[in-house]
């Protein structure tokens, strides 16, 4: 396993890009560019998603969630672009309106890459998934879906409910997980969000 080992401040700041990635975008209609300074950590390449929600009391609704779940651009260039993509670009949305951005929470999670899970039957998988501290992506001949670790816990979902919902994701029935020539893999991730739009940014406890 590769963990991502991310610093408090450094989660703050690839925040804190995506939400001026957005910004930038709706005002400018342009990307922006990795600052100069970043750290070289943060030039690493790794998976990474960019979710928002839009706060409605004390509760959010999701209003974007995209990004890349193998390490396939550095780090900043693809919270970058997956903030954008979130944003204006997510198929089952509107693009984010100017007047929305400020009601809208921006969270980063910073993906470890997926390792393929080995099991000797099927029924095993539930066992073998820590709801809570993994993400799952699950493959098969019609494609892919991808559900990131927080997902079960903001739901209330158990493993197997888990599995279910990411083969859903991946266009297939909710037992696609049995089907022997499934592929399921597992990766973690470090998830930091803002508290409130434009606000305090946190770093998201999973388990």
């Amino acid at each position: 396993m590769n963990p991502v080992n991310l610093t408090d401040s450094e989660g703050e700041f690839l925040v804190r890009i995506a939400r001026q990635a957005i910004e930038t975008y709706l005002k400018e209609n342009r990307r922006i560019t990795p600052p100069e300074n970043s750290d070289n950590k943060l030039r690493e390449k790794r998976g990474v998603f960019v979710t928002l929600n839009k706060m409605k009391g004390d509760s959010k609704d999701l209003r974007g969630c995209i990004g890349f779940p193998t390490p396939e651009v550095p780090l900043i260039e693809g919270v970058i672009d997956a903030a954008v993509s979130s944003a204006f670009e997510d198929p089952r949305f509107e693009p984010v309106s100017p007047d929305e951005i400020a009601h809208l929470t921006v969270e980063v999670s910073v993906l470890t890459p997926p390792e393929i899970m080995k099991v000797s039957s099927p029924k095993e998988y539930p066992s073998k998934i820590q709801v809570g501290s993994d993400g799952l992506i699950i493959r098969w001949q019609m494609g892919s879906g991808l559900l990131l670790p927080q997902v079960p816990r903001e739901y209330g979902w158990d493993a197997e409910e888990f599995l279910c919902h990411a083969c859903m994701k991946a266009g297939g029935p909710p037992d696609l997980w049995l089907i022997p020539h499934t592929k399921i893999y597992t990766f973690q991730a470090e998830v930091f969000e803002e508290t409130v739009p434009n606000g305090k940014i946190i770093r998201k406890e999973l388990i």
